[in-house]
């Protein structure tokens, strides 16, 4: 459910951010990666470093960001992908699975451990925060964004998971 939920958030904040004039997008602001497009840039990156870890791959990031952004309408499709990855990965789990233990290399240095279920749940949680940046940044261009909120999602989409 949760990396649905993921996919539905990421349609919406795409949806919206690619209704705003393209410099709106892309102006410069006081949050961590600089704009909207290059906030949802870096929780690309991050999704693609876990499903790295998660088929015990190379991942190929020096950085939590790249140095520039893709056009929004190609991060967009680069985010269907791997959400639509995410979802078909996840389905194939077991409860067994979800519990094994991955070890991986943080990219700023040093080992981590986590289970496959927390990697998700990360997953999940670092990009909810980052579309909270994004929603911010709304507000500063002049327009209020639409929820993207878990019970949002569990009232709107029909469960048939």
């Amino acid at each position: 459910m949760l990396v649905r939920y993921k996919a539905w958030a990421n349609e919406l904040i795409f949806s919206m951010v690619s209704d705003l004039p393209y410099e709106e997008a892309v102006r410069q602001r006081r949050t961590r990666f600089g704009n909207m497009v290059h906030t949802l840039n870096h929780v690309y990156v991050i999704d693609s470093v876990f499903q790295a870890h998660l088929q015990a791959r190379e991942h190929g990031y020096i950085s939590r960001n790249t140095p520039d952004h893709p056009p929004l309408a190609d991060l967009w499709r680069a985010v269907q992908a791997l959400d639509q990855w995410y979802i078909e990965f996840v389905d194939r789990l077991s409860n067994d699975d979800l519990d094994q233990p991955i070890q991986f290399e943080f990219i700023g240095g040093g080992n981590g451990v986590m289970t496959r279920s927390e990697m998700i749940m990360h997953v999940v949680n670092h990009g909810t925060y980052h579309r909270g940046f994004v929603g911010d940044m709304m507000y500063q261009a002049g327009v209020t964004p639409a929820a993207t909120d878990l019970p949002v999602f569990l009232r709107d989409v029909p469960q048939s998971f």
